[in-house]
């Protein structure tokens, strides 16, 4: 038993623990909680604030709602970060001139410094992840994700997008 739950058998045919989806889900958490004490412990963000915070440094100023497109997150965890990075002095909102009800969302300088600092630790942790697999092993495992999200454009969106396998 666990939580209370009891625990049976795999379904007839199906083992979750041997299904790519799980795995892929499984190994981005396992990858990003290991980061999550750089970006947490050393600058105060959360996740979906660094998640923001990455796709503002590396694409310029967007609205809300193009950070939710490109990065696959729920709109109310964008929204909320949005607001913490603003409150923080990382963000600055802007009314959109071609559409006074969206808000285009810039870095400020002290946003821009954190992004960079964060940037270079990223980019260390990224090595390290790299290393530990080996040169062959980390080309082919980019490939094939790479791949994987070439393929995975031109399915329909996702109407439950922050839930995965």
């Amino acid at each position: 038993m666990e939580n209370g739950v009891k625990m049976t058998g795999p379904a007839d045919g199906f083992d979750l623990e041997a299904f790519l989806p799980y795995l892929l889900n499984q190994a981005a958490e396992a990858t990003s909680r290991s980061f999550q004490a750089v970006y947490r412990d050393d600058f105060g963000l959360t996740r979906t604030q660094w998640r923001v915070m990455a796709n503002l440094g590396k694409f310029g100023s967007m609205t809300a709602r193009d950070i939710c497109a490109i990065s696959h997150i729920e709109k109310t965890k964008v929204s909320r970060a949005v607001a913490g990075l603003e409150a923080g002095g990382h963000l600055q909102r802007q009314t959109a001139p071609q559409d006074r009800r969206a808000e285009i969302l810039s870095l400020t300088p002290k946003g821009r410094d954190v992004f960079l600092r964060l940037g270079e630790r990223a980019m260390a942790y990224d090595r390290e992840l790299r290393a530990g697999l080996g040169p062959d092993v980390s080309a082919a495992l980019e490939e094939f994700l790479r791949r994987l999200i070439r393929e995975g454009r031109d399915m329909p969106p996702d109407e439950d997008a922050d839930s995965a396998a």
